[in-house]
């Protein structure tokens, strides 16, 4: 396989996690007499412009289909997180009732409806019918279309010239990342900005965190492979800030490169070299997250294992995609998992890929009062554990697996 990004042959692997069905391809109970498409999952990292990437077995629309089922607005986290940014870009860029905001990946409207309350027209693009509706029923304008140069054309020529786009966890999850940013160049207005919001290498690699590698994120992303992502499709960096969301994120801010130029901010050159001198453009940055998920791997299992021996009761908080890479590759089922609890009614009364554990509703944890609860989605733990702090009323406790196994 060539680099999605520069088209260099790939030769260095990160990790190869074995084979899995898609992530967020939760089943109904009429289709677990079905099949499921299990493909392998690899990663590996371009020795050329170092753009770490799934290697290429699945297509985007099978995988952001009518029924995928994440929906952002269940996190309250999220949302606060949502509501910030947008206060901060109103005020920062001097938005207004003449302003046009566009949001690729707009979800279920969790951000977008944060603009519309504050009178500012705006535009969502999701590709996934499920959550398109949802946003459509906070009154929200949506698209259904998977972004890129051809859709930005679309809706430039339709007076949707942006003044801020915004584009939070979707940059690792386009195949063609080239025609998704040119997309971005083509849409924002001179003075337009765009920022885009995702996990950090440095901090992935860090924290062990393995789980959030899954065939919907075809991209992993350091600074340093963005910033030559943009100089290739004529957008420039000009400021980055770190964030707390999803262990350890970056929120980029580009413009284009022939537009009216903000000054690049110093930071941006602080974060470039910090990845550098972590050793982001070495072989040897990379080789330490095979053996650490092993060793994760393996602690889980110890974990389920004496439960079970010892006759306690383990059930699983967050259906979210981390947790089924996790499942899958520890090769968890329901004998050692009994069920998941999800507040998203879309999950309820599905199962999850691969290991097939049943999804029920949140009201399951006090009505059985089992002895641990397994945090999958562990970059929420805080929120799950103040929620349901009620299960330490009983002796039970949180457990989390990465970066290594914990109890809360």
């Amino acid at each position: 396989m060539n680099c999605r990004g520069c088209g260099t042959p790939l030769a260095l692997p990160l990790i190869d996690l074995g084979t899995s069905p898609p992530s967020n391809a939760y089943l109904r109970a009429d289709q677990l007499e079905q099949a499921e498409p299990w493909v392998p999952l690899k990663v590996a990292v371009c020795q050329s412009c170092w753009l770490v990437q799934t290697e290429d077995y699945t297509r985007a629309d099978s995988l952001f289909d009518a029924d995928y089922a994440y929906f952002s607005s269940f996190s309250s986290t999220w949302l606060a997180h949502a509501e910030r940014y947008v206060a901060e870009m109103v005020e920062r860029f001097e938005l207004g009732a003449d302003s046009r905001v566009v949001e690729v990946a707009a979800n279920d409207g969790y951000l977008l409806q944060y603009v519309a309350a504050r009178g500012i027209r705006c535009l969502g693009v999701e590709p996934t019918r499920s959550t398109a509706q949802a946003a459509r029923d906070k009154g929200l304008e949506i698209r259904e279309l998977f972004f890129g140069r051809d859709t930005a054309l679309q809706l430039r020529e339709e007076g949707w010239a942006a003044d801020l786009m915004a584009a939070n966890n979707v940059l690792a999850h386009v195949p063609d990342i080239n025609d998704f940013l040119q997309g971005f160049a083509t849409l924002l207005k001179p003075t337009g900005v765009a920022t885009f919001e995702f996990p950090h290498l440095l901090a992935l690699i860090a924290g062990h965190q393995f789980d959030t590698l899954y065939h919907e994120h075809y991209s992993y992303l350091s600074l340093t492979a963005v910033q030559a992502l943009c100089v290739r499709n004529g957008l420039e960096i000009f400021d980055v800030g770190g964030l707390p969301t999803h262990g350890g994120s970056l929120r980029v801010f580009v413009q284009r490169a022939d537009g009216s130029r903000r000054a690049v901010q110093p930071v941006v050159r602080q974060v470039l070299d910090a990845e550098l001198a972590a050793g982001v453009k070495t072989p040897a940055f990379y080789a330490t997250l095979a053996p650490a998920a092993e060793r994760i791997k393996h602690g889980l299992l110890r974990f389920l294992l004496q439960a079970k021996a010892e006759g306690k009761r383990v059930v699983g908080y967050g259906a979210a995609a981390k947790g089924n890479t996790l499942l899958n590759y520890a090769g968890v089922r329901p004998d050692l998992l009994a069920w998941v609890a999800d507040a998203n009614p879309h999950k309820q009364g599905k199962f999850l890929p691969g290991s097939r554990i049943p999804v029920v509703s949140p009201e399951r944890i006090e009505a059985e009062k089992p002895d641990y609860v397994l945090v999958l989605p562990w970059n929420l733990v805080d929120e799950i554990t103040q929620q349901f702090a009620l299960v330490r009323t009983w002796g039970g406790q949180f457990v989390v697996a990465i970066p290594e196994l914990s109890f809360r």
